[in-house]
């Protein structure tokens, strides 16, 4: 048995499982919230558990930017690298480092692995990575598509190729809880994902815009004296399902359009527009599709997002069943009656982080 004690370390809270990598169990989780100091959170949290289990520690890191394909056994130049790498995701990577600091100082002797959302994507071919933009401008600053959900995407992708037997089935993945995006994944290896340089491009999120003409920000700045911050502010927080409908939360928002509230219709209709454009998008660069894949908050739990996202789609073979469409279920499910499978498949990041972790120490 090898016990993995996965760190997911956000701004001000500290999540965290211990768990049996080979059997896939949980031993332990928790959540602490409102942290202001990750180093006394993470005291509070090793005085509950037997540190002396634990075999390994598995630290999730947003941004691996194009250094980090794969997990990585942390060392200072690793750390390092990490927080040269905070300039791509300034939300992220910073309270990340910090859990990692504090728990390579209160377990000094025990490995501990960095597992990089945007690994995942490493293998985008270069026509999907790269933007249009001035090459040198590009390059001198690390411009281009990294992706993200690459924990999830792993996992998932590997379950439905189980599910269907099928090592080489082409998929699209929708990762659809407050933050959203999809993957065109074939074969186990992502080729297209909606999250760009950073996770704000793509899919309508709970309170982020996703996709948006760029010129949009610049004529705020011109006609409205929006500064940097008010501009990210705008498109991170105030956006999305929040700035059309009034609800970040999705079971509220359906909530409010079944009352008849004509934002919060427009809202969901416009977050279904885009999860249809992309899916028909990726079928096309997959050459056809083997599954369609929901996971996550949303995409496991809302019947009603999986069956709009899919009724126009039908000359893709995708058609809902409306009696499993509305089963609950923590397995991997089938959800259609149509030629291509639609599946629900949970997400698991954590056992994910915790599996990668074992890899890298044994050297896989």
């Amino acid at each position: 048995m090898t016990r993995v004690f996965v760190l997911n370390a956000g701004s001000s809270s500290l999540k965290y499982e211990v768990l049996d990598a080979e059997a896939g169990s949980v031993v332990t989780s928790g959540l602490i919230e409102r942290v202001t100091d990750h180093s006394a959170a993470l005291a509070e949290v090793l005085a509950e558990l037997e540190a002396e289990g634990i075999d390994a520690v598995g630290h999730r890191v947003v941004h691996g930017g194009s250094v980090f394909a794969r997990a990585t056994l942390i060392d200072d130049e690793v750390e390092a690298e990490i927080d040269r790498l905070a300039v791509l995701a300034p939300l992220h990577n910073p309270p990340g480092l910090q859990g990692i600091r504090a728990a390579r100082a209160a377990l000094p002797f025990i490995p501990h692995v960095a597992v990089f959302d945007t690994a995942f994507h490493a293998t985008l071919p270069a026509a999907a990575f790269t933007y249009a933009l001035d090459a040198q401008v590009a390059a001198a600053h690390g411009i281009r598509r990294y992706g993200f959900h690459g924990t999830s995407y792993k996992y998932v992708s590997a379950q439905a190729a189980e599910f269907l037997h099928n090592p080489d089935a082409r998929l699209v993945v929708l990762h659809l809880g407050n933050g959203a995006s999809a993957a065109a994944i074939a074969a186990g290896r992502s080729i297209d994902t909606s999250m760009g340089m950073t996770p704000l491009e793509g899919l309508v999120m709970g309170t982020r815009s996703g996709d948006i003409d760029p010129a949009v920000l610049l004529h705020l700045q011109r006609v409205a004296g929006f500064d940097t911050q008010a501009l990210d502010d705008l498109v991170n927080r105030s956006s999305g399902l929040k700035g059309l409908g009034g609800h970040a939360d999705m079971r509220d928002l359906l909530a409010a359009a079944d009352a008849g509230d004509e934002a919060a219709i427009l809202a969901f209709d416009v977050y279904i527009h885009r999860i249809v454009r992309y899916l028909g998008a990726y079928a096309a660069e997959l050459g056809g599709l083997d599954a369609l894949v929901f996971t996550a908050g949303i995409g496991e739990n809302s019947d009603v997002v999986r069956a709009r996202a899919v009724e126009s789609l039908g000359f893709l073979g995708l058609q809902i069943d409306p009696a499993l469409n509305a089963v609950r279920s923590d397995e991997p499910r089938i959800v259609s009656s149509g030629s291509v499978p639609i599946l629900v498949i949970p997400t698991n990041e954590e056992l994910q982080i915790a599996r990668e972790t074992v890899a890298v120490l044994r050297g896989e």
